[in-house]
């Protein structure tokens, strides 16, 4: 991994366990739901941001790489399988 969406994969990551807590403690005391459900879609949307950024550098990093070494299926493969996924949302 690159080692500059290393530090950005981490640092969303760290932001999204600091909402995650916010949640929690919004829920133990009970705040309005509209504003625990708008709390969770951030966290919904940090994570599909790292979930963007772990797909592009896959992308850049390994697919090409395979590419490269005659792996085409398996590329193709991971690929669909991720694609898949994201659908199912």
């Amino acid at each position: 991994m690159k080692a500059e969406t290393k530090k950005q994969v981490e640092n969303r990551l760290r932001r999204v366990e600091g909402q995650v807590r916010g949640l929690l403690k919004m829920v133990d005391t009970e705040q309005y739901c509209v504003d625990i459900i708008t709390q969770s879609s951030a966290v919904r949307s940090a994570l599909s941001a790292v979930e963007n950024m772990m797909l592009e550098n896959h992308l850049s990093e390994h697919v090409i790489h395979q590419m490269k070494q005659g792996q085409e299926k398996k590329a193709i493969n991971e690929i669909v399988t991720i694609f898949n996924k994201a659908k199912k949302r």
